[in-house]
Parts: C-alpha cells; sequence; structure tokens
C-alpha cells in the first residue's frame, strides 16, 4: 500500500488561517502591524521567486512586508550599513537576508550583523546557542516546519529513532537539537558524507529526513518499511522539480512521505511568519 501524503500545502494554509487571527488580535489592541523587511541582493531568480511568495504570505496574514532590493554590485559595507538601518528602525520587526549573496560579500559576517531580536530565520549565534540550551527566542524555518509535520500530523516522535541526513546549519543540525530535546524526546543520528555505510544507518529510521540537495539519492531500498520519510530538498531537473529522495519507488516502501513540491516547503515559508510575528509581540512588549 502506497504511503500517506502529508500535505505541507494543506498544512501551510491551516497555520496560515490561525496566523491571521492571531495578527488581527494584537493589532486590534493597538499595536503596530508586524512588519518584514526581506533584503535581496542581485538577481539571482530562484531568490526573487523566493522572496515574492514570502511577500504574498505576509499580505495573506495581514503582515506588513518591505522588499529592499538592492544591485548585485552592493558591497559588503554598504549591505551592513543598510541593516545596520533596519536594525534601528523601530516599525521594523523582523529582517531576511536573502541568501546566496554575491561573492564579494561574507554571508556570515551579515548574518551576524542582524540584530538577534530581528533575526526571524534564527541564524544568529545567539539564538542558535539559546536553541541548543533549549529556550529558544525563535525557531529556525525549516527545522520548525519538519517538525510541524510530525506533530501535527499526530506522528509518534518520542522514544522514536529519527536519521538525518545532511549536517548543514540550516537543517540538519538545529532540526537533531530540536527533536531530542524534552518534550520531543527522540533519539538522533545525524548523518553526512563521512557516515559509513549510510543505507544500513537510513534503514535504522523510524523517521527518515534527508535533506543534501542532491535530486533522488535516497532510494526504497535505504528505508526501513513503515517509516516517516520527510523530503527537505528541493532540485530544479530537467524533469523539473525533484526532491532528495526518489518519491514513486520509496513510496511503496514508506509508511508516509512529503511530496515535492508540496511538502516541508511551504512550511518554511509560514514559520518564518510565525517568527515575524514573535519578533513584533516580543519588541513591542
Amino acid at each position: 500500500m502506497p504511503a500517506i501524503l502529508l500535505d505541507g500545502k494543506k498544512l501551510a494554509q491551516d497555520i496560515r488561517t490561525e496566523l491571521a487571527e492571531e495578527v488581527a488580535q494584537f493589532t486590534g489592541s493597538g499595536s503596530p502591524v508586524p512588519t518584514l523587511a526581506a533584503v535581496l541582493v542581485g538577481s539571482d531568480p530562484a531568490s526573487e521567486v523566493y522572496v515574492r511568495n514570502k511577500r504574498r504570505d505576509c499580505e495573506k496574514v495581514g503582515i506588513r512586508s518591505e522588499l529592499f532590493d538592492l544591485p548585485e554590485s552592493t558591497s559588503q559595507a554598504e549591505l551592513l550599513e543598510r541593516i545596520d538601518e533596519l536594525n534601528q528602525n523601530t516599525e521594523v520587526h523582523g529582517i531576511l537576508v536573502q541568501l546566496p549573496l554575491p561573492a564579494q560579500i561574507d554571508p556570515e559576517c551579515v548574518l551576524q550583523a542582524i540584530s538577534p531580536l530581528k533575526d526571524v530565520d534564527a541564524f544568529h549565534p545567539e539564538n542558535v546557542g539559546l536553541l541548543v540550551q533549549a529556550r529558544p527566542r525563535y525557531l529556525p524555518c525549516t527545522p520548525h516546519a519538519v517538525q510541524q509535520l510530525l506533530v501535527r500530523n499526530e506522528l509518534p516522535i518520542s522514544g522514536q529513532h529519527v536519521v538525518i541526513v545532511g549536517r548543514s546549519d540550516i537543517v540538519g543540525k538545529p532540526l537533531s537539537v530540536m527533536l531530542a530535546q524534552r518534550g520531543l524526546d527522540a533519539t538522533v543520528t545525524l548523518c553526512h558524507s563521512r557516515t559509513q555505510d549510510l543505507p544500513a544507518v537510513t534503514r535504522l529510521a523510524d523517521i527518515l529526513v534527508v535533506a543534501i540537495g542532491r535530486p533522488n539519492f535516497v532510494t526504497a531500498d535505504m528505508v526501513k518499511p513503515g517509516a516517516t520519510v520527510i523530503d527537505v530538498g528541493i532540485n530544479r531537473t530537467d524533469a523539473g522539480l525533484v526532491g532528495d529522495v526518489d518519491f514513486s519507488g520509496t513510496r511503496e516502501v514508506a509508511g508516509h512521505i512529503t511530496p515535492v513540491p508540496g511538502g516541508v516547503g511551504p512550511l518554511t515559508r509560514v514559520m518564518l511568519l510565525v517568527n515575524t510575528l514573535s519578533a513584533a509581540r516580543r519588541l513591542e512588549s
């Protein structure tokens, strides 16, 4: 029997509906409209689409968005100056700098320049440290999306063996911390390019999360029968958008699986809005 699809698109709509009500209550009490400032440097097509989608998401829930579209030639000093202006702007509650950045700009330096209170991507070292200490200010968007897919679909996490393929600072590392903390209580294995006999490890997973950016990398023979498979990858190929998991084959083995597109991606954008409202509440309190 084919795996049950975990519909991230529908879940994202449900959360947006909840969020719109929360934003209306927040502004109805006299608080300012939560505002997200997005900074886009250059003209990367994928980044432009992503930022445009984020702006539409903001409109749907009553969050104001401002786009700062800077030329490809922008220097690091110029970008840091713009971020400092946004840090000081009391009308802005969240700041997003869209990655990737042009070669002349150090992304680590830029992300550290964002005020931790306005860091709605949760990339700042201070926010990463708070997450590790189990007292997060904001949850990073993609790991939070994965968590919501599991929790809201009432899939068991406590005591389950979660295997995460990919140790990036954006997905793998923070997700491993989140799922292992008290309250979720998973046993987590974090895999990477040096993991020996990776298929043997992935076949141990009750929940398999794949985030490595390699199309169709995980195949059905790497999946434990009945496992939950969360595909974080999104890859542009000649055949269209595909994930890091071979969907057609793996669906015949897994118990639950996310599609690509329509799985983790829509929820990631919604989690950014959740963080923006949280930032507004924090800064206006």
